[in-house]
């Protein structure tokens, strides 16, 4: 997984960097508009660690910008801090972050913490597949209650690229259906009996 380091103090980053580099692809940037761009590239990282205080911008205004966005609204953003202060940690929270750690950090629980981030975009990346998956089951129910041109005779019908395909595999195509086989009362007395009795006379 990717993980964005945002900070602009070389020592702090060479740390972060050699704590987390066997877990993860490390993307590196030393300002806050630099971040920004980050965050809005191509397969961008969707997890975070935001310095507090960096040139540009700043990680609350980074952690503002990207929750006003739709399409990094499922990132996870950590806010790192000098400022211990509960009116601080509360203004950084409120600003759209998802976790803080203050500076000093300890190593146990910077790394527990970025933990918690992977799992958590691990776990909307799984949500997002399966939103995905039954928006396609839908589509496919949405598609057998339109009208299906049926042959009056054999019984056939006409797909949208203007085949005839039987019945059962056309509906096994489009949806979840699964097929037993049996035999119907009329059809046992029209085709199945006439043909016992036959046999049995034989």
């Amino acid at each position: 997984m990717k993980l964005l380091i945002a900070e602009d103090d070389p020592l702090f980053r060479s740390m972060l960097r050699s704590l987390l580099e066997a877990e993860f692809e490390l993307v590196e940037v030393a300002d806050g508009l630099a971040a920004w761009e980050a965050l809005r590239a191509p397969d961008a990282p969707r997890l975070a660690i935001l310095d507090w205080m960096m040139p540009g911008l700043d990680g609350p205004d980074i952690c503002r910008m990207v929750r006003q966005s739709a399409e990094l609204s499922g990132d996870y953003l950590l806010l790192l801090t000098a400022k211990q202060d509960l009116s601080n940690v509360v203004d950084g929270l409120e600003a759209g972050a998802d976790d803080y750690i203050t500076k000093p950090f300890r190593v146990q629980e910077l790394k527990a913490r970025v933990d918690v981030g992977r799992r958590v975009v691990e776990l909307q990346s799984a949500l997002a597949d399966q939103v995905h998956e039954l928006q396609r089951a839908m589509a496919r129910v949405r598609l057998l209650e339109g009208f299906l041109p049926i042959c009056s005779y054999c019984k056939r019908i006409r797909d949208s690229r203007d085949h005839w395909q039987d019945l059962e595999p056309y509906l096994s195509e489009h949806s979840h259906a699964t097929f037993t086989h049996g035999i119907c009362p009329d059809c046992y007395q029209r085709i199945m009996q006439p043909q016992l009795v036959d046999a049995a006379q034989r």
